[in-house]
């Protein structure tokens, strides 16, 4: 029971992957229901008291085409919704790589706002990938040259569908979080690839970019998707949670939400999503 008034109160939504493709069954993965799962999470969302709605990465499995019928279940969501993309939304023809995040009606790449104290950091986690560049983009030679030599080093996260957060990225969070700092302010960073524990699907450049958070007095949370097991740890006082992915499973659902009140945070999972009840 909340003991105290919240300060935010977010709905989590993770790796929808929307498709009209033929199921992966043996990845348990059913990409044409999303859309149910969708609009059961939205209509639970519109029974709460949000803030916000949060959707983390890979609203579609691949195609430009699956973006409009999925962006148009959210139209009866009665709060704001964030978006940021994943590694799934530019599986799409090279050409229309840089419509992704207009189409997801972001103001930028990667950038912040505040609600009743806290700063949402949204950041782009596909900065410096093979996939999402588009062609001609240096990042994507800088990402093929990374990708090289983490696969030389044998690091587990090695894959084509992992990418990495450039350095004028991570030194724009860095300010970010001071600013919070500055301001008094708590912070949650997003991202769609998750950095603690590190795992095969932690972002290439994980541990800098977790330790970069966990620095900041300010950051009370990272959230993220990418990998759809769900994961979760803390780093100093910085907990780092990883949401379960919606695609998987024919009929059950997985959504959150999140309640920041002065000295906890609560989470309340739907479906197969976990709940939890952490300290701040």
């Amino acid at each position: 029971m909340l003991t105290n008034t919240p300060l935010l109160r977010l709905g989590i939504i993770a790796d929808p992957q929307y498709a009209e493709i033929p199921n992966n069954e043996s990845a348990n993965r059913f990409y044409s229901n999303s859309l149910t799962k969708l609009r059961a999470a939205i209509h639970a969302f519109n029974m709460l008291d949000l803030d916000a709605v949060v959707v983390l990465g890979d609203l579609i499995d691949r195609g430009f085409e699956h973006f409009a019928p999925a962006l148009q279940t959210f139209e009866v969501l009665r709060h704001p919704v964030m978006f940021l993309p994943g590694n799934h939304d530019f599986a799409v023809k090279p050409e229309q790589r840089s419509m992704v995040q207009a189409a997801l009606d972001m103001p930028a790449p990667y950038y912040d706002r505040v609600i009743n104290g806290v700063r949402l950091i949204v950041t782009d986690c596909c900065d410096i990938s093979t996939f999402a560049p588009p062609p001609g983009d240096p990042r994507q030679a800088e990402a093929e040259t990374q990708l090289t030599a983490l696969k030389t080093q044998g690091a587990i996260n090695a894959h084509s569908w992992n990418a990495a957060m450039g350095t004028t990225q991570l030194d724009w969070l860095k300010s970010r979080l001071s600013l919070a700092e500055s301001n008094g302010e708590k912070a949650i960073v997003l991202g769609h690839y998750p950095l603690h524990p590190f795992t095969d699907h932690a972002l290439w450049n994980a541990d800098a970019v977790a330790k970069a958070i966990a620095a900041s007095p300010s950051a009370i949370a990272y959230l993220s998707g990418h990998d759809h097991r769900g994961n979760y740890g803390q780093l100093g006082k910085t907990h780092f949670i990883n949401f379960k992915g919606m695609v998987d499973t024919e009929r059950d659902n997985a959504f959150a939400t999140l309640t920041v009140l002065s000295d906890t945070m609560e989470i309340e999972g739907f479906g197969r999503e976990q709940s939890r009840h952490l300290l701040l």
